[in-house]
């Protein structure tokens, strides 16, 4: 998605661990990373979170599994969509909006050098990576090296025509392992632009290098984007 975000659908129970519970101030909503039953079986995990739906910023938070409870490593403002989130089964592709959700973290990229630590695989952005948008081409919702012949270069986007937002990125897992055309692609968790996103979500360049360095395959990490006022039910990509 142009810069500027299972098909489980299940209806899931609130983590509720009594320490949390007791220590988090009765009208604040408590942390997504409490909040989810699943959050896909790793022992990393990012969050994304908007105030409400129609908001355009909010907060990226990335956080370990100790002992049995989620321990914050680290949390930045984040942006989101210039129309705010939508629920990421019912999307549609071109709607400025940053799909909610739990997905996975296929691998990161980046016009510049990864920073130090990074485990993660990363691609180097070069003059021919395109990631596809087209609904026609068989290579739609994926990175693409060099374009190829049926995805036409407007429904493309040329990765290294932004050298600020990708300086550093991750691809987010949203509409990736099985795509549905018309619903939405290259959605990334990526270096911040002059404003809202067009569905990605984005973080100062610090926040995004340290995310980086701190991602450890090993451990799974996965990231939850919603809302600090939305269900407690969270739908896994």
């Amino acid at each position: 998605m142009r810069p500027g975000a299972v098909a489980l659908l299940a209806s899931l129970s609130l983590l509720t661990p009594a320490a949390a519970a007791a220590s988090a101030p009765a009208n604040r909503p408590r942390p997504l990373a409490a909040r989810l039953a699943d959050t896909g079986g790793g022992r990393q995990l990012i969050t994304a979170e908007a105030p409400a739906a129609r908001a355009t910023t909010g907060t990226v938070t990335w956080w370990d599994r100790r002992h049995g409870h989620w321990t914050r490593a680290g949390s930045a403002v984040a942006r989101f969509g210039a129309n705010g989130l939508a629920e990421g089964a019912s999307r549609v592709q071109g709607t400025d909006t940053t799909p909610t959700g739990l997905y996975g973290l296929p691998f990161a990229f980046g016009t510049e050098a990864p920073p130090p630590g990074t485990t993660e695989p990363y691609r180097p952005v070069r003059r021919d990576s395109w990631w596809c948008q087209d609904n026609g081409s068989r290579s739609y919702n994926r990175w693409t090296q060099p374009l190829p012949a049926d995805c036409g270069a407007p429904d493309a986007e040329h990765l290294i025509t932004y050298p600020v937002q990708y300086a550093h990125a991750l691809v987010i897992g949203f509409n990736y392992d099985r795509p549905v055309r018309g619903r939405g692609a290259g959605i990334f968790l990526h270096v911040n632009g002059s404003g809202a996103t067009a569905g990605c979500v984005s973080v100062p360049k610090e926040a995004m290098r340290r995310i980086l360095a701190w991602a450890d395959p090993a451990r799974a990490p996965h990231i939850a984007i919603g809302t600090t006022d939305g269900p407690t039910a969270i739908t896994r990509y």
